[in-house]
């Protein structure tokens, strides 16, 4: 998914009049790549790796909880909330605190996509403004 995000972006910005002009300046192509293409298609490549940090949390937590995580010694949210199910009636704080961790890790990472993705697109940051 990152290849086909980065692949785009650079379809995208390399037929764009700053790219054209660069160009027929006769720039080198690796200054043209890296201070053009790369500068200006960084940006939804930064969105897809927080939205997909949050994903991998959630996966890994997801695994965790049902025993095919991290082992024992080595702590882990799924696990933690798994191995602390029985206390619920009890103590439900026990079993919250870890599913809590998991539920504001992914929010965070989601909302710090969405508003990088804002930050980003030129159109709505004007809006924003």
């Amino acid at each position: 998914q990152f290849a086909r995000v980065a692949r785009s972006q650079a379809l995208s910005v390399s037929v764009k009049p700053y790219v054209e002009a660069a160009v027929s300046l006769g720039l080198p192509p690796q200054r043209i790549l890296f201070r053009y293409i790369f500068v200006n298609g960084l940006g939804p490549l930064l969105v897809q790796s927080t939205l997909a940090l949050g994903s991998a949390i959630l996966q890994t937590a997801s695994l965790g909880f049902l025993g095919l995580g991290a082992q024992p010694p080595m702590a882990e949210w799924g696990a933690d909330v798994s191995a602390n199910l029985q206390y619920v009636r009890s103590a439900a704080w026990v079993a919250l605190a870890p599913g809590m961790a998991i539920l504001f890790a992914v929010l965070s990472f989601n909302l710090i996509g969405d508003s990088l993705a804002d930050w980003f697109n030129p159109r709505r940051r004007s809006e924003l403004e």
